[in-house]
């Protein structure tokens, strides 16, 4: 990647956005010109990229010409009106909000997953998918490769970050107001979240799952490109600050044993094995994944219920490739092309 590349990040001064910026400068992403972009009320602030400071522009007034790139991480209304625009502009879109998932012309594309999908994008837009889904496709991937997945039955538990800034600073409220023996006000979550878990992610539908749960289901699908896999989710929110973790239990075609499956996993692109049976042996969101790339797998083993089953446990930081880092690695291979 000699050719440097113009890039827009939309949505640079939030979570996700400042951690783009942060993975941009740690992998030494091939840069032109680099503009970080946010609403008015941002406009004039300064955001640190590699030890020089960067200003932010309103992305309103903002003209897309001459970018390559725009790593969108917004929300989805921000996404729909402005995405269209750049693309059109000549840009790239690398969006990571659920606006264009589940669109036929849109690819939805796992970096270690379906790379090839990036280069199928008549919109000029690409499509991150949620980072539950992401991480959990980065662990079963290879063995769907291998002797196929027929069922998939997950149960999330998934940290506050996901949801904002805004639960990252509840539950930090409602954590140290409850040691001081303070009633707990729930404002971001329906109920209290500090030692406390909440089956209940996105906006309930009319089958009784949450939008989250269908997330897993639709877009499992859509990027392993097999339609009959079964998906059953079950999403629930947990007292974690960073790091999503998954309880996941297949059924396979073709039989593979833990062993194998462990040794597969030892070899897959973005997966780090801790699966030692002892005490510890077993990733967390706080002790493995926080602040890390890989999506950690453990507790692998063969489903005494059921004659093609394995259980495994995955853990990964859902700020980094749950979100930035994955649209990173969607830009790296445009950039390429």
């Amino acid at each position: 990647m000699s050719k440097t590349v113009n890039v827009a990040v939309v949505g640079a001064t939030g979570a996700v956005g400042e951690t783009m910026l942060k993975i941009l400068a740690e992998r030494s992403f091939p840069l032109g010109r680099l503009h970080v972009l946010a609403s008015e009320r941002s406009a004039g602030d300064k955001l640190d990229f590699g030890g020089r400071k960067l200003v932010v522009e309103s992305l309103e007034g903002f003209d897309p010409a001459g970018i390559d790139i725009a790593l969108f991480s917004a929300g989805g209304d921000v996404s729909r009106e402005h995405a269209p625009r750049f693309a059109a502009a000549g840009a790239v879109v690398i969006d990571n909000s659920s606006a264009f998932r589940q669109d036929d012309d849109v690819p939805l594309v796992v970096a270690e997953v379906n790379p090839e999908a990036v280069r199928h994008r008549p919109r000029g837009i690409i499509a991150n998918p949620n980072c539950s889904t992401m991480q959990m496709l980065v662990a079963l991937a290879p063995i769907h490769r291998a002797v196929g997945i027929e069922r998939i039955n997950v149960a999330t538990y998934q940290s506050v970050s996901g949801t904002g800034r805004r639960a990252l600073e509840e539950l930090g409220r409602q954590t140290a107001g409850m040691l001081n023996f303070q009633e707990a006000r729930p404002e971001v979550y329906p109920v209290q979240i500090a030692f406390n878990v909440i089956p209940h992610g996105g906006d309930f539908t009319d089958n009784g799952y949450t939008t989250e749960e269908m997330k897993l289901v639709w877009e499992t699908r859509k990027i392993l490109g097999d339609e009959t896999i079964g998906i059953n989710a079950t999403v629930v929110r947990v007292p974690v600050f960073y790091g999503h973790s998954e309880a996941v239990h297949i059924e396979t075609r073709g039989k593979i044993s833990a062993a194998d499956a462990r040794a597969l996993l030892e070899q897959a692109a973005g997966v780090e094995v801790v699966d030692d049976r002892e005490a510890g042996g077993y990733p967390t969101p706080v002790t493995h994944a926080s602040g890390n790339d890989p999506v950690y797998v453990g507790r692998i083993r063969d489903d005494i219920s059921h004659p093609r089953g394995l259980s495994l446990w995955v853990v990964s930081d859902n700020i980094r490739k749950g979100a930035a880092l994955n649209a990173v690695q969607l830009a790296e291979l445009v950039a390429a092309e």
